[in-house]
Parts: structure tokens; C-alpha cells; sequence
């Protein structure tokens, strides 16, 4: 049995394997229960065994067809198996090229990097070295420390609130989840619960203003950093863009100051955000980018790549068994070429907006949608309590765009998750994500059609609308 891309509406199983596919997928999930740690994730929001997927469509175990719009985090650019991926990976395979090498160069390793520095922002590319490291994004979050440790002879890191890099140490102190590693965290500016309750361009530029005063002021208690880790778009953190007008800033500030900028573009690079690497869409050419998840064409491969006057680490400085994944490097190399040459970065920033778009007219007639945010294909819709308290906005200073009055509700993350369960049972599925995990997030493929698109809206409207009745979080008329 083959699995095509389901029509807009088709989820329901089959006829006449309802019983058996189900008692197959009820079996694996209870042996999952009773064998695996109590640290998995998305086992437990997603009760599906998938078996068959292609493009947006996975097939489960039962039988049930469903529109996959978490994309495996992110890192399913090209959607589920898709053929110019599977005919890189087998092409490879039929070879009889090695799979794994270590470091040692080879003619997959070689493509890969020829077809990555032709996707890079020209001003790094023209100048640039390339780390591999272990397999995860993690991994090379970790790399980029090292590096501008090096570089600099500096032991502090900054970061932001909000942010997530990874599950390391180093990666989890930048995300604010450990403290054995020095991280001085800065505001990141939003514009539904703006740290300096004012949004807009005021709130960008007080966040650009309290970074400059911490890493200037000799009392402010914080070294110079080693280096200043940003996602141009948070993801985890509830699908939340930076300000281009910040991000030219923290530049600006980091580049005075001799601070290695360091993009995190494991979630948001290869066209997800509508540019091929979301620092594009401010101009901003970072010191050093971190990359994952797409890059690898669905499987595992992270690298760093950086300014060529950094490069002054010694052999072994960060290194790792499996950096040499021949496979993903041609997945990898496949699926930038496709990005590229089907210019699909800017369909993400057309289908996006039009998304974007049609999502805020909706959330206008819920009381329970707070906000709809996002880049290109990077969407999120944050659940607020239609009955809690509004926060209090501060009084407007001079000059300031924001009047004194009430402002966003609290988070909801119950709302949230009774949308994704929803959505679930409509063949639908999302992800949460933000502070609160209040946050229901898109990240589709990019090669999501039209009537995809309408299928996907269709669903999750149908889904939100069902919980909004249910909590009193529909407006009337």
C-alpha cells in the first residue's frame, strides 16, 4: 500500500482495516509507554504511530491520513520523502561511496559545501570557513561557542529572553535553563507583551538601548561577552520575528565593541522565513551562523560557518563522530539546490502572508486568540484567556505610540493544547511553542500547494472555532 498526498478534507481510514490498523497502532504506543523515558515530547501531544509519509501527508499505523504542518521541527523543508531527496540518498547508496569518514573530505562532502556557499549571504560567503560538527543544532551551538572563545580570549555569552538553542549546557544556559555557564540575558523586543509595555519601534529601540547600556556601563556587573547569540526569529519562544531595525542595531552595538554576532538559523534558514537565512530580511551579515535541522534534507547534519579571521582554533577544538553523515550531506545539497533554483524561499514570504492574513481576519471574531505572528512559513497564534484580567499597559511617555489602557490577557496554554488535540482529531498537526507553551505553531514545507494552504486553514479554524465555543472565547454577531 502507497501513500499520495490526501485530498483537502481526507483523513478518515479506509474501510475494512479500521480494527486491525487500530489495534496495531494501540499496541506500539503502549509498548512506547511501558519502555521508553518520561522525557519524550512529542509522543505525548501526537498519540500517532506514522508509517508512510510524502510531502505534507503522513499515514499512521490506523490507517488515518494527516496534514503535517510541524515538518519535523522544522527540518522537512521539501516535506515528507521527497523525490529529489530520496534520489540523492540512493544515489549515494548505490555508489558504494563510504557512509561515514569522520572529517576526511570527500566529492558528497564537497557538493554539499559548494551548494551551501552559494546560498549564504555574499558578504560572509565570500570570506568564510565551515565547521561540521555532531549531528544535532545543539552540537554546533556549541561550536559557535567554542569558536569565538577562542577567537576572543572572552569567557561570558549574551542571549535573549525567550530564546532556545539547544539541549547542552552551553546551548541550555543560553536558553535560560541552566547556570553553571555565564549568560547575560538581554530583553527581545515583541510587540504583543513588549518587555517595556510600549511595542513598536519605541520597545525595539529600549531593547537596543538596555544591550548597549549592560555591555558599556563598568558597573553593570557583565564582562564583554565572548560573543551575542540572536534568532532572528524565536521559534520555541512563540514564534516571535526580530525587529529588522533591532537586529541592524545589534550589529551595529556588537560590531563597535569587537562581540562575534552569532544567527542561530537552525529553525529558520533555508527559505522558511521567505529569504534563504531570516538575517537577509535586515540586511544584517552575522559573524557567525549556526545551522541544522533543514540543511541535512530531513536528516541529521549541523554546521558552523563563520568569519575567516575567527578560524584560530586548534585541531580537535570541537569535534564529533558522526560530523561526517554522508547521506545527510546529500539530502542536504539536494534540498538547498531545489530551495534555490525553485526560488521557494520567496513562495514561503507570498503563501505566508497570505496565511498570516487570512488567520488575523479570523482571530478578529475569537476573543481567545491574543495575537497571530510569524515569517513566511513560520507562523504561530497565541492563546489568551478571553475571561482573565488584562495586564495593565504603563503610561506613555513622550513620543511614545503606546496609550495608557489595558493590555494583552494571560496566556492560555490549556486553550492551546485543547486546539492541537483538536486539530488532531480533524487530521491536522501542529505544534506549541512560546513561554507559556500558549502558542499553537505552523511550520509547513515549502513546497505546500494552494490548496493545501486552504485545506490546512480550513482545519485549524474548524478546530479553534470548536474551542472557542466551548470556553466562551467566541465573539458574537
Amino acid at each position: 500500500m502507497t501513500v499520495t498526498e490526501s485530498a483537502p478534507g481526507e483523513y478518515v481510514p479506509s474501510a475494512g482495516r479500521t480494527a486491525h490498523a487500530g489495534g496495531v497502532q494501540d499496541g506500539i504506543l503502549r509498548r512506547q509507554a511501558a519502555r521508553e523515558s518520561a522525557a519524550r515530547t512529542y509522543a505525548r501531544s501526537l498519540p500517532i504511530v506514522p508509517v508512510r509519509a510524502r510531502g505534507l501527508t503522513i499515514e499512521g499505523a490506523d490507517g488515518r491520513r494527516y496534514l503535517d504542518c510541524l515538518s519535523g521541527a522544522g527540518a522537512l523543508a521539501l516535506g515528507h520523502n521527497h523525490p529529489v531527496v530520496l534520489a540523492a540518498i540512493r544515489k549515494v547508496l548505490d555508489s558504494g561511496a563510504p557512509l561515514h569518514v569522520l572529517d576526511l573530505a570527500t566529492p558528497v562532502k564537497d557538493a554539499f559545501v559548494t551548494e551551501l556557499f552559494r546560498t549564504l549571504p555574499p558578504r560572509l560567503a565570500r570570506h568564510a570557513r565551515v565547521q561540521f560538527c555532531g549531528p544535532a543544532g545543539t552540537d554546533a551551538v556549541e561550536a559557535a561557542f567554542t569558536l569565538v572563545r577562542a577567537a576572543t580570549g572572552r569567557s561570558g555569552l549574551a542571549a535573549f529572553t525567550g530564546a532556545y538553542h539547544g539541549m547542552t549546557t552551553g546551548a541550555l544556559a543560553a536558553s535560560g535553563g541552566a547556570a553553571d555557564v555565564r549568560v547575560t540575558r538581554l530583553p527581545y523586543p515583541q510587540e504583543y507583551r513588549c518587555p517595556f509595555g510600549v511595542g513598536g519601534e519605541r520597545g525595539a529601540e529600549l531593547a537596543a538601548r538596555w544591550a548597549e547600556s549592560v555591555l558599556d556601563d563598568p558597573k553593570s556587573g557583565v564582562p564583554l561577552p565572548a560573543g551575542m547569540i540572536v534568532e532572528p526569529v524565536q521559534g520555541e519562544g512563540g514564534v516571535i520575528p526580530a525587529p529588522d531595525a533591532w537586529l541592524r542595531r545589534l550589529r551595529e552595538i556588537t560590531a563597535a565593541r569587537g562581540i562575534p554576532l552569532i544567527a542561530d538559523e537552525v529553525q529558520t534558514g533555508v527559505g522558511r522565513t521567505g529569504a534563504f537565512w531570516a538575517v537577509e530580511h535586515s540586511g544584517v551579515t552575522p559573524d557567525v551562523m549556526v545551522l541544522s535541522k533543514a540543511i541535512g534534507g530531513s536528516l541529521p547534519l549541523a554546521v558552523v560557518v563563520y568569519r575567516e579571521e575567527l578560524d584560530v582554533w586548534q585541531p580537535g577544538a570541537h569535534a564529533g563522530t558522526f560530523r561526517g553523515n554522508q547521506l545527510a550531506m546529500a539530502a542536504g545539497t539536494a534540498t538547498l539546490a531545489y530551495v534555490r533554483e525553485h526560488r521557494l524561499a520567496e513562495r514561503a514570504a507570498v503563501l505566508g502572508e497570505h496565511l498570516l492574513g487570512r488567520l488575523r481576519d479570523f482571530a478578529r471574531a475569537v476573543d481567545c486568540v491574543g495575537e497571530v505572528r510569524g515569517r513566511g512559513l513560520m507562523i504561530g497564534l497565541e492563546f489568551v484567556d478571553p475571561e482573565g484580567e488584562p495586564e495593565r499597559a504603563p503610561e506613555a511617555g513622550p513620543g511614545d505610540p503606546a496609550a495608557p489602557g489595558a493590555g494583552p490577557r494571560p496566556a492560555a496554554p490549556a486553550l492551546a493544547a485543547a486546539v492541537q488535540r483538536e486539530c488532531l482529531r480533524r487530521g491536522l498537526i501542529v505544534e506549541l511553542g512560546g513561554r507559556h507553551a500558549s502558542v499553537v505553531r505552523l511550520l509547513p514545507p515549502l513546497t505546500l500547494s494552494d490548496e493545501q494552504a486552504a485545506a490546512v486553514l480550513d482545519r485549524l479554524t474548524d478546530a479553534i472555532e470548536a474551542v472557542a465555543r466551548g470556553h466562551g472565547g467566541h465573539r458574537d454577531g
